[in-house]
């Protein structure tokens, strides 16, 4: 295409208008600069585009073949731009979060129910991977934000908590008295027992294994699992103890169906929130995502 796009803008507008002094109050263009930029158009096309009398200008059966095209190239440009103005007033956007699977179903979701509510109109993905994952695809831009327990290191990631939870053991009433029977006391029940742990390259299994560490406590058995719902179901069938979150397990705790094991020294709480790379260009949908949580977090 030789012509630029504002020799077509000002071909559509004479065209529609079927007048040059009409056009040019419309486009705040001289008449002798519209009439020029026909004359170069119809120069470069090698046709005459318009014909021209005292009461005005009309399309040539050349120029109407022209003029069809650029019509439908133009409404398209329009609609275009109509369509990102609703999309802009919407706040249409896309959003994509990262955290566990135990995360999403306990924290994420019931959070992301206000958020949809208030922002109905962007479109959200979640990625469920471990809190170490999740950090790492935030540190390669994979990501726009992620829900992870509070890493020891933040390097390039903003982290705002959002609440502390709380690590316990809990077994199901006949395993801690078959324990009894076989006359394992209170105090050593974790040493004696086969521990339901997540996976060893979980954040919150290694936390567990710290205090474990710190307490001198020899584990002889583990089964290991990559979600906490799985270890929750084994628990709750009595295949050991389960290390677990309390905010999680409140039904059971209150039904009975799994108890609490005391420890001397509780495992100390921990910060879960939202996290996000200093150095990524923010979105609008981050930016209303951010300041949703930050409110509902006050």
């Amino acid at each position: 295409m030789e012509q630029n796009l504002s020799s077509y803008r000002i071909f559509y507008a004479v065209a529609t208008t079927g007048n040059i002094s009409k056009t040019a109050k419309e486009l705040y263009i001289s008449q002798p600069a519209i009439s020029k930029s026909i004359q170069k158009l119809e120069e470069s096309v090698g046709v005459k585009l318009f014909n021209r009398s005292s009461r005005g200008v009309t399309l040539t059966s050349e120029g109407e073949l022209l003029y069809a095209h650029v019509k439908s190239a133009f409404e398209t440009l329009i609609a275009g731009e109509e369509k990102l103005r609703r999309f802009v007033a919407l706040g249409v956007g896309n959003l994509t979060i990262g955290a566990s699977s135990t995360l999403c179903k306990y924290v994420l979701l019931p959070y992301l129910k206000g958020f949809i509510k208030k922002y109905p109109h962007i479109n959200i993905s979640i990625a469920c991977h471990s809190s170490r994952h999740t950090l790492k695809l935030l540190e390669e831009g994979k990501l726009d934000i992620g829900l992870v327990g509070k890493p020891d290191v933040l390097r390039n990631i903003a982290f705002y908590p959002l609440r502390t939870i709380e690590d316990i053991f809990v077994a199901t009433q006949d395993y801690l008295h078959n324990l009894k029977i076989r006359g394992i006391d209170r105090q050593h029940i974790l040493q004696n027992s086969t521990l339901l742990l997540l996976d060893p390259e979980n954040m919150t299994r290694q936390y567990v294994d710290d205090y474990l560490q710190v307490g001198r406590m020899a584990i002889q058995d583990t089964i290991e699992v990559s979600n906490m719902d799985l270890l929750i179901e084994m628990a709750k069938v009595g295949l050991g103890v389960g290390c677990v979150i309390r905010d999680f397990v409140q039904n059971e705790l209150k039904s009975g169906a799994l108890l609490e094991i005391p420890l001397k020294t509780p495992i100390p709480k921990r910060e879960i929130g939202f996290a996000y790379h200093k150095g990524a260009k923010t979105s609008k949908p981050l930016e209303h995502f951010m300041h949703f949580y930050e409110a509902y977090g006050s």
